[in-house]
């Protein structure tokens, strides 16, 4: 993100507003992998709502009308454990089970976006009056990446083993360590938003929105046979504006 910042700077001499803005993202993690995860491990959804930063310039038309571009930033890791299985060494393989004292099977799961988004925006009372709304919307290229390591339970695989303790047979699964890597991706989505500034300078302004994005990208090798993964969301932010 820094390094586009730069990239912009000399655009920014045309521009009428420069914002920067701390963002709180929710994702709306509809998608199996999401779902999955969240089945099956100790974290929730609620989990991977975190803050970001929010950078964007915009250049205005007319009175009512302007064009803008905006980087955001998301990232999120989450260290968890099976809920309902524990693991256990025999013969030298692990195994789990849905009951026992064994060991905690655990692996981290590590969501990254970064959108870039152009936006067509209406701010109907224009930019003079005291109480500013807008409403707007557009398209935006999104580069993201997921990455799971730790312990992975692999439900396909399993064996039939006899436990003398309870004297009779139970399934085991069987447990090997991942590195599944999905990064420098990049999808494609859209995305719309409404919100109001307020001056309290002569060139400076409160600014307060809320955004939905849609987006979805595709999983290859890594997490081969999921759907595509979801990246949408929606985000509140907050923070100021300087005018040109």
């Amino acid at each position: 993100m820094i390094a586009l910042v730069l990239l912009l700077t000399p655009a920014l001499t045309m521009a009428d507003v420069v914002s920067f803005r701390i963002g709180y993202f929710v994702p709306a993690a509809k998608s199996d992998l999401w779902q999955t995860e969240f089945n099956q491990m100790s974290f929730t959804k609620s989990d991977f709502s975190t803050s970001g930063f929010v950078f964007s310039y915009e250049y205005f038309l007319s009175r009512e009308i302007s064009i803008s571009i905006s980087v955001d930033s998301y990232t999120k890791q989450k260290m968890g454990e099976y809920m309902d299985y524990v693991g256990e060494t025999i013969d030298y393989e692990d195994w789990a089970f849905d009951y026992g004292e064994g060991w905690a099977i655990l692996h981290n799961y590590s969501v990254s976006i970064t959108p870039i988004q152009a936006s067509l925006k209406l701010t109907p009372l224009g930019r003079r009056a005291k109480f500013i709304p807008y409403i707007g919307g557009g398209v935006g290229i999104y580069l993201w990446g997921v990455k799971m390591f730790g312990d992975l339970v692999d439900f396909n695989e399993y064996e039939i083993f006899y436990d003398p303790n309870i004297d009779d047979y139970v399934a085991g699964y069987s447990v090997y360590t991942v590195d599944a890597r999905e990064e420098g991706k990049i999808a494609f989505g859209y995305h719309a938003f409404a919100g109001f500034m307020i001056p309290i300078a002569n060139r400076i302004s409160l600014d307060a929105s809320f955004k939905y994005s849609v987006a979805k990208g595709n999983l290859t090798e890594a997490f081969e046979g999921f759907e595509p993964f979801d990246l949408s969301g929606y985000q509140i932010s907050v923070g100021i504006n300087y005018w040109f």
